[in-house]
């Protein structure tokens, strides 16, 4: 005995007519690209989390001493300079300094406390 399937109205039913296959194909591919764009953008945020989580380069704990000890560092001003004040700005230390009558600008790198720039103000001739 052979078996032949049976056809039903419901078949007829739920096949797509072409306008509507078009229609299907465009959601499924623009499902596709939003899904690869969603995808390309997790690796980047993660790619860059973990970038900037792991790199050592410049990091406090590579500009600390031995044992993890925070970075020092002395700062050697003229006989009779004053400091006036303090402040940061990003990643710098600036610090405005009285030198004999003179305003110099000092400014040193916040991770390794090294100088980076000095600016002095003169009076013009």
């Amino acid at each position: 005995m052979t078996m032949t399937p049976q056809h039903s109205d419901r078949d007829d039913a739920d096949r797509l007519t072409p306008e509507q296959a078009r229609i299907v194909a465009r959601a499924r591919w623009l499902m596709l690209i939003s899904g690869l764009a969603t995808m390309l953008g997790i690796a980047v945020v993660t790619g860059l989390v973990g970038y900037r989580l792991f790199r050592t380069e410049g990091s406090p704990q590579a500009a600390a001493g031995a044992g993890g000890a925070p970075a020092a560092a002395t700062a050697r001003l003229p006989r009779g300079a004053r400091v006036i004040s303090v402040g940061s700005a990003g990643d710098r230390i600036v610090v405005t300094v009285d030198v004999g009558g003179t305003t110099e600008i000092r400014t040193f790198d916040a991770r390794t406390l090294s100088e980076v720039g000095r600016l002095r103000f003169a009076d013009d001739p």
